[in-house]
């Protein structure tokens, strides 16, 4: 019996050994379900107008319509479809410029295993909206702006520091909430306060990826 509450997910992608692939990790877990396969842009594009999946699973690299034109047509529509790019590139500014057409989240092909890509659907398929990239993208694009920019950790306040170790040892907006005894909407404002004024990020991925990099989280702590 289908999970009525299932996040629902259209997979396009050209090769089909990959699509194929791709499914069975999907369909391994029982809140996923995959609506249908598209094997080239144009297919991908109409199968989330008519299907209104909540997460597109959708390659860069397409043939008849690249993923970004895909992304940005569905952009144009104000579409609710959420779009996971799967790439093979690491440029930060291809990644923020894909982000700004409108995807909400983005995974290296190299590191596209099972359980990471459906650990990228749900994070992008939560309501609180937030931008989701792949981890080891986040702390390659943290490492590159650590040694443009000075520490800033000394500019966060105790409870902002509190929120963001929270953050890096993977609690969602609500178990930090609870936590630490204040509203989710409390949270977010914090999250959204370091990631645009005191750090300067775009997703959750890269702030935890500073945390731990700036040692405000310890080898082992919350294991």
């Amino acid at each position: 019996m289908p999970n009525a509450d299932a996040i629902r997910v259209v997979l396009a992608d050209d090769h089909p050994i990959t699509r194929q692939g791709v499914r069975t990790a999907l369909e391994a877990a029982d809140d996923l379900l995959v609506l249908a396969e598209a094997a080239d842009g144009e297919e991908a594009l109409r199968l989330a107008r008519t299907l209104a999946p909540d997460v597109l699973l959708l390659d860069v690299e397409m043939p008849r319509m690249t993923g970004v034109e895909v992304a940005e047509r569905l952009r144009n529509d104000a579409s609710p479809v959420r779009v996971l790019i799967l790439s093979a590139y690491d440029d930060e500014e291809y990644v923020y410029g894909l982000l700004d057409c409108g995807v909400s989240g983005y995974l290296m092909k190299e590191e596209a295993e099972a359980h990471l890509i459906v650990e990228a659907i749900r994070g992008i398929a939560r309501d609180d909206g937030e931008l989701w990239i792949s981890p080891s993208l986040a702390t390659k694009l943290i490492r590159r702006k650590i040694r443009r920019k000075p520490d800033h950790s000394g500019n966060l306040s105790a409870r902002e520091r509190e929120v963001l170790r929270l953050v890096a040892l993977g609690h969602d907006n609500q178990q930090i909430a609870d936590l630490l005894f204040i509203s989710k909407h409390t949270v977010k404002n914090h999250i959204d306060k370091i990631k645009n004024q005191k750090i300067g990020v775009r997703t959750r991925t890269e702030l935890a990826a500073w945390a731990w990099q700036q040692g405000l989280v310890k080898p082992g702590e919350g294991e």
